[in-house]
């Protein structure tokens, strides 16, 4: 099951566990059941504080994970490989008394949750999106006695997915209803669950003291203009819905100069850990609403906290467009897509379209192509808009279709899920409908700038921020940089150069330009204490 090298690499974390654990699978006469009966077994004979039982469970094949004589919480149903094979390995670790790496702070708040917490996780193997959220259950699970939570491959279990309608992942439910849809972090589940966390951390974040940078958004642009704020003695701040933003997204990243190949989340993991190597304080599962300039750049976020600083740097990036249809806002999540890699094999030996005849539309398509019967590529204009060598291979596929001149007007659903979709032919004005069960929507990204609108900051007709060759705007002492700005190419090691810019013309705004009578007060008061 295992081979060598894998087995060589879980031999080595298994060297962590401090306490005994107990591996019990539940089995049928299955392949996969006999593939999942190997993995335990080989897990089992790498560590003496390893031992594995049969038991059975609703579900077969599935794999229960707990500490020597305590009734098992967490549970893979499924064979965990892939992208979560390092979820299994945290889950291994974790039950054998390893601690995690996770803000303190937060972990007490998780053993603090009152209340019975079961969750179900529907996955698919090939979503990189998924193991976050699983790897958060888990741990909730280890830690507090009152939560389960068990992983379910929805390849495999097919009948529940379609029972619950299950048409994008990660999908989670909570005691039976669903809670949650896509990627999502340790704390945002944790304070969703915990009805005091948000007025409290408003109430922390109104309390914290002007910056002399404040940082909006967490992508590439964000960290390098954190880290190259920090490097310069000042007071960084960090504020972001998640860390990574769009890159958490990407699966193969192959022009990073330096590394010929890396994922987004692997990428994602390297900038948050660069960015925590300095005195930047970073704060998370918050959104900005409104932007004020005054004396002080004031962020104002939804949960109502307010942070000011002596500059701020917006990277706030872009998502995927949408095809702004109708049917498009009532199907997603069920049938309508955005995501081909999470989302594909939930619709295996079924018919799917693709909206977009660029790179990203084109590839997957190829993608697609590997799981499914048949792929419809839609494309507005008259040619192809992707790379030609991705246009020959998509060509090349028997069950790929490619229409040009294909307006999408309508998605159909029979009120539960996706059923087809209908286009108008640009060249004919002819209306025609397209049969399918899945869409996956490629036509490109539109700019986190919706906030903005209104204030005095200038925006392009595409709503992008107007930025210098400095990354500064149109508002005194507020730069942007990356995606969301009118920089021409939306590139990761772009927006890495543009937040750099932007937090070099910050800290020249910063030499030039008086401090406010506050500050210096604040700093003269600080240095007396410490003197």
């Amino acid at each position: 099951m295992l081979d060598a090298n894998l087995k060589q690499q879980l031999d080595t974390y298994l060297q962590n566990i401090v306490n005994p654990i107990e591996v019990s699978v539940s089995v049928d006469d299955s392949p996969k059941a006999k593939e999942l009966k190997e993995l335990a077994t080989e897990i089992a004979g790498l560590s003496s504080k390893i031992s594995m039982t049969e038991a059975s469970d609703k579900r077969s094949p599935s794999m229960a994970i707990a500490p020597a004589g305590q009734e098992p919480r967490v549970r893979f149903a499924g064979i965990p490989m892939g992208h979560e094979f390092t979820s299994l390995v945290l889950a291994l670790l974790q039950a054998g008394g390893h601690p995690s790496k996770a803000d303190p702070a937060l972990l007490e708040q998780v053993r603090n949750l009152e209340g019975e917490f079961h969750f179900e996780t529907y996955i698919s193997l090939s979503c990189q999106n998924c193991p976050d959220v699983v790897q958060a259950l888990n741990l909730m699970a280890t830690l507090n006695p009152n939560i389960t939570h068990v992983m379910i491959d929805g390849a495999l279990f097919q009948d529940e997915v379609d029972e619950r309608q299950v048409m994008a992942v990660p999908s989670v439910y909570l005691n039976g209803q669903h809670f949650g849809q896509g990627r999502m972090t340790l704390a945002e589940i944790v304070n969703k669950v915990d009805s005091g966390a948000a007025h409290r951390k408003a109430a922390e974040l109104n309390e914290k003291a002007p910056y002399d940078v404040l940082i909006v958004g967490g992508g590439p642009a964000g960290a390098a203009a954190a880290i190259y704020a920090a490097r310069k003695g000042i007071r960084t701040g960090l504020v972001a819905e998640r860390f990574g933003g769009q890159v958490m997204d990407t699966v193969g990243i192959e022009n990073f100069i330096s590394v010929p190949y890396t994922e987004g989340p692997k990428l994602v993991a390297s900038l948050e850990q660069h960015v925590k190597d300095y005195d930047v304080d970073v704060m998370t599962e918050q959104k900005a609403a409104k932007l004020n300039s005054g004396e002080l750049v004031e962020l104002t976020l939804e949960s109502g906290a307010t942070l000011s600083s002596r500059s701020v740097i917006l990277a706030t990036g872009a998502r995927w467009r949408e095809m702004n249809v109708p049917g498009e806002q009532e199907y997603r999540g069920k049938g309508v897509a955005y995501c081909p890699h999470c989302d594909g094999p939930l619709f295996k030996g079924k018919r799917v379209a693709v909206i977009g005849g660029g790179n990203s539309g084109i590839e997957a398509a190829i993608d697609l192509a590997g799981i499914v019967e048949h792929v419809t590529v839609l494309e507005f204009g008259d040619s192809l808009r992707a790379d030609e060598v991705l246009q020959r291979k998509a060509r090349s596929l028997s069950n790929v279709e490619i229409i040009m001149n294909a307006q999408t007007t309508e998605v159909r659903g029979d009120g539960k899920k996706v059923v087809g979709l209908t286009y108008t032919d640009r060249a004919t004005g002819e209306s025609k409908p397209v049969d399918v069960a899945g869409i996956f929507v490629q036509i490109g990204l539109v700019p986190n700038t919706e906030w903005l609108k209104g204030s005095d900051l200038k925006l392009s007709k595409h709503g992008e921020i107007e930025i210098d060759t400095r990354g500064a705007t149109s508002m005194p002492g507020v730069f942007a940089a990356g995606d969301v700005t009118t920089v021409p190419f939306k590139q990761i090691i772009i927006a890495m150069g543009a937040g750099s810019t932007a937090a070099l013309g910050a800290f020249d705004h910063l030499i030039r330009t008086p401090a406010p009578a506050a500050i210096q007060a604040a700093k003269a008061h600080a240095e007396a204490e410490s003197a």
